[in-house]
């Protein structure tokens, strides 16, 4: 068999209706993991709904305990087909944020799956149930028209609380290092830029949340007898957060800014057009870094955004001054940012304008990353994707939203290529999560062509493999 038949059978995976009844089963499980607890489901459903297929589909699969006692376990599968052949390492997540099954509309629930139209509703379809069995399918066709190979070795690793920050990821990859050493990391998650065209990214901007916290006195007292006299600490910790981004979204600490843009980073994103889609939010006018377009805004900038703030009884306020106030503020950041050095710079910054006495706390922390648009990893993918799309993928140096990419980067040294297959108005986090149909057909297409082409010899659209002594000698032998 050929590439052609690969697609194909990746496109009668769907069409026959397989997709639909593995996805069923998997978004049932109540895989819940941002609860405050370890669910027996998260157990279940690494045991009952990937460890059969894969092994069918030859991986030698473990189920490890995670090293935190607040995260789920992990699933580690290998299939080996030659110690001297390059080794891809592919990464999905079974679990899954609150079902919020009250707020779902009527004729939905978040544990059954629901087509409507070329909409499929469920928690979990979009992130990261439905991409995973989007690229398990897709295996399962490369398999099948190669007669049983691959041509590398391939291995996945499920987390199951991703949607509580990862906990224990970190060290469970720094104790696997060697079960997961790899050459070159492929997975999907997070949206593409426009439903009707795959995008490709190569890493993700970083998300560190932080508090401001002012306490001025133990209780409330009243506004007419101390107004006036009394520091009010709402209105300090407004006008704090008024010396850190101005009035138009634009960050005023220094240390809190980017490098400039890189002319890479900026031709990748010349042809990205943000928003536009029917469910899509209208996009604010002057707002943000002045002089960047809204892709280069989202995707090759910094952020710092106010997500909650709180003083008094906002439900039922008095004509009191509180005693405390406090803002959860977020900065999502680009790569070269000093995020390890933010509460240091923010305390600095507060201080030197008078500030005295805002707590900063970090509440929350992940890295950023990003692979350069022109390397080599990265142009053998924009080729495959685009030989089989049939159009050029939309190429983001790194995703404006957040993943633990930082692991596969950096801690496992790894390329890393990440091939969406939902899109920005899929709900995920939300009710009425959804995937689209024609998405998730041409994702099965998109990734059998990735998973065929990485075993094609160079001339024939082969990835870049790195040379490597064990293989050399193994073809001097030969």
């Amino acid at each position: 068999m050929q590439r052609n038949d690969a697609l194909d059978l990746a496109s009668t995976y769907f069409d026959d209706g397989r997709f639909f009844a593995d996805l069923q089963r998997r978004v049932a499980l109540h895989t819940e993991s941002d609860t405050g607890t370890v669910p027996p489901s998260l157990d279940a459903y690494l045991r009952d709904e990937l460890v059969p297929p894969l092994t069918a589909l030859g991986f030698d699969c473990s189920i490890l305990p995670n090293p935190a006692p607040s995260g789920g376990p992990f699933l580690i599968a290998r299939r080996v087909e030659d110690s001297a052949l390059p080794t891809v390492l592919g990464y999905g997540h079974g679990d899954v944020t609150s079902g919020q099954d009250a707020a779902w509309r009527a004729g939905l629930n978040p544990w059954v799956l629901t087509a409507e139209g070329d909409r499929l509703y469920g928690r979990g379809t979009a992130d990261n149930k439905g991409q995973h069995t989007v690229n398990l399918g897709a295996l399962e066709a490369v398999l099948q028209a190669r007669g049983g190979r691959l041509g590398y070795n391939l291995t996945w690793l499920i987390e199951m609380g991703e949607e509580a920050a990862s906990p224990g990821l970190h060290a469970l990859c720094e104790a696997q290092r060697e079960a997961l050493r790899a050459d070159v990391f492929l997975a999907s998650d997070g949206p593409r830029v426009n439903a009707s065209r795959p995008t490709l990214f190569l890493g993700s901007r970083g998300a560190i949340n932080f508090t401001l916290r002012l306490k001025e006195r133990p209780r409330a007292y009243h506004s007419g007898n101390w107004g006036g006299v009394l520091a009010n600490p709402a209105t300090i910790l407004c006008n704090a957060v008024a010396s850190m981004v101005d009035a138009r979204g634009r960050i005023t600490i220094d240390g809190l800014r980017p490098q400039p843009i890189t002319p890479a980073v900026r031709t990748a994103l010349a042809r990205i057009a943000i928003g536009g889609g029917a469910d899509d939010p209208a996009l604010s006018e002057c707002w943000g870094e002045p002089g960047l377009s809204a892709a280069e805004r989202l995707m090759g900038w910094n952020t710092l955004e106010v997500l909650a703030m709180g003083a008094g009884n906002p439900q039922r306020p008095v004509n009191a001054i509180p005693g405390e106030a406090v803002v959860h503020c977020q900065l999502r950041f680009v790569v070269g940012t000093p995020w390890q050095r933010l509460q240091e710079i923010v305390q600095a910054h507060l201080e030197a304008r008078g500030f005295h006495g805002i707590d900063v706390s970090i509440t929350l922390a992940g890295a950023a990353t990003r692979l350069e648009p022109d390397h080599p990893w990265a142009q053998w993918a924009q080729a495959s994707i685009e030989r089989t799309a049939g159009q050029p993928p939309d190429v983001l140096p790194n995703l404006a939203g957040s993943l633990p990419n930082d692991v596969f980067a950096e801690l496992l040294g790894l390329p890393t290529l990440w091939v969406p297959h939902s899109y920005p108005a899929c709900a995920q986090h939300a009710p009425n999560e959804h995937l689209l149909a024609p998405v998730v057909r041409d994702g099965l297409r998109v990734m059998a062509g990735l998973y065929w082409d990485l075993g094609e010899p160079a001339d024939a659209g082969g990835a870049p493999w790195p040379v490597r002594a064990a293989a050399t000698a193994t073809a001097a032998a030969a």
